[in-house]
């Protein structure tokens, strides 16, 4: 046999030596005598987004050697410890994590048995936590801009509250007021509710609103809005006069009706047309143009805002003429008729107040709607002076209503 291949029996003869000598688990002398053991995963895992918190649940592994979990999260730097309280697949561990930053986290929880064997990780995702950030976001639930409040009785304490539909994540709108005893007062309105009444608003003072919102069904914590916001300033808007108790009033120098079917009662009886004979106001004709009447509205107001003037459906309506208002008559009366030039200075000298000077170039038929200064003192005597007619009759003149309108 050649040299070279003796040589290689004793080479292979050798190598069969070792192999065949070596056990089969020496592998184990590297792991101290023991093999690697991996505990059992969890399931079925799920998180509740918190303020700065986070809550972490899974069902457990059924492996009875796992005694804790752990749960990391910010790429391993941050971690806890879980106890597994439980091996039943059917339960529930649970834990929260706290003093958690703002953000969106992945986590990765492992079982571990009491060697500290771990097993392979179950990441969870998406896994929310809210903060200050997210509060800022939100807004206050809106009132309803068309009519965001009622008032539901003349003393003003009774007021309906008026709001929009709510976001789905609202759960709650926080509304404080000032009670009529003087007692700072907090009602809630649910997401549901459109409108709430309050029975006991003290009139004239401030009705602020907070809202707060969960951001989903399963969160642990809701949160405020980070401002309060507060409804437009309550009060009446222009509330008409109270017609039922207008009077006649007959002063020196008044002009007198046609028949006392047309006398000047006609201008409160409720029409809002013009209206034709014999449904009107219509003077006599034994005074001269200008010439006035003069009625009273039954109480004082001391914020008169507007008076409206219909005229009737043709013929003699004042397009030209001035409204006056007083407190009250006494030593009121004026001595000069009322197409005097001394006139007016002496209306004025005896206490009354210009409130309108009128002109008009539609023929004075349709409803107009006059204004009054906010800085109109306090009034319950209305006087007009009519100075021009639309059929520039000379001693006539007619109208159809008068409506007073004032700020509550």
């Amino acid at each position: 046999m050649p040299r070279k291949y003796s040589y290689l029996l004793w080479i292979s003869g050798l190598v069969c030596l070792l192999a065949c000598t070596q056990k089969i688990d020496d592998f184990k002398d590297f792991l101290n005598n023991e093999e690697i053991k991996y505990p059992g995963v969890i399931t079925k895992s799920f998180t509740r987004s918190g303020n700065s918190r986070l809550g972490v649940g899974w069902s457990p592994s059924p492996d009875p050697s796992i005694t804790t979990y752990k749960v990391y999260w910010n790429n391993y730097r941050d971690s806890a410890i879980v106890p597994a309280t439980t091996h039943s697949p059917g339960d529930t561990i649970y834990t929260i994590l706290n003093n958690m930053q703002e953000y969106t986290y992945s986590l990765f929880v492992y079982s571990l048995d009491a060697k500290g064997n771990r097993s392979i990780p179950t990441e969870i995702t998406n896994a929310r936590v809210y903060g200050t950030n997210y509060s800022q976001t939100l807004m206050n639930r809106p009132f309803n801009i068309v009519e965001p409040y009622k008032l539901l009785n003349d003393e003003g304490n009774q007021i309906k509250l008026n709001f929009l539909n709510a976001d789905p994540t609202n759960t709650i709108t926080y509304i404080r007021y000032t009670s009529t005893a003087d007692v700072l007062k907090e009602v809630t309105l649910a997401p549901d509710q459109s409108s709430i009444t309050l029975n006991d608003y003290k009139y004239g003072t401030k009705v602020a609103f907070q809202s707060k919102y969960t951001p989903d069904a399963a969160a642990l914590d809701s949160f405020l809005t980070t401002i309060v916001d507060t409804f437009p300033k309550i009060e009446f808007g222009i509330v008409k006069a109270d017609k039922s108790l207008f009077q006649v009033v007959s002063m020196p120098n008044d002009v007198g009706p046609w028949e006392s079917a047309t006398s000047v009662a006609r201008l409160w009886d409720g029409t809002t047309t013009p209206q034709g004979w014999n449904n009107i106001w219509h003077s006599n004709g034994d005074k001269q143009l200008p010439h006035h009447f003069t009625f009273d509205m039954g109480k004082a107001y001391d914020s008169l805002r507007t008076i409206e003037v219909t005229g009737r459906d043709c013929c003699h309506n004042p397009v030209d003429y001035e409204i006056w208002g007083i407190e009250d008559i006494t030593n009121a009366a004026t001595t000069l008729p009322g197409n005097d030039p001394g006139w007016k200075a002496e209306a004025i000298s005896k206490g009354w107040t210009l409130l309108k000077e009128v002109v008009r170039t539609d023929g004075g038929v349709g409803p107009y709607t006059l204004t009054v200064s906010d800085q109109t003192p306090k009034m319950r005597y209305i006087r007009f002076r009519i100075k021009r007619v639309a059929s520039n009759e000379s001693a006539y003149s007619n109208l159809s209503e008068v409506t007073i309108g004032y700020k509550k």
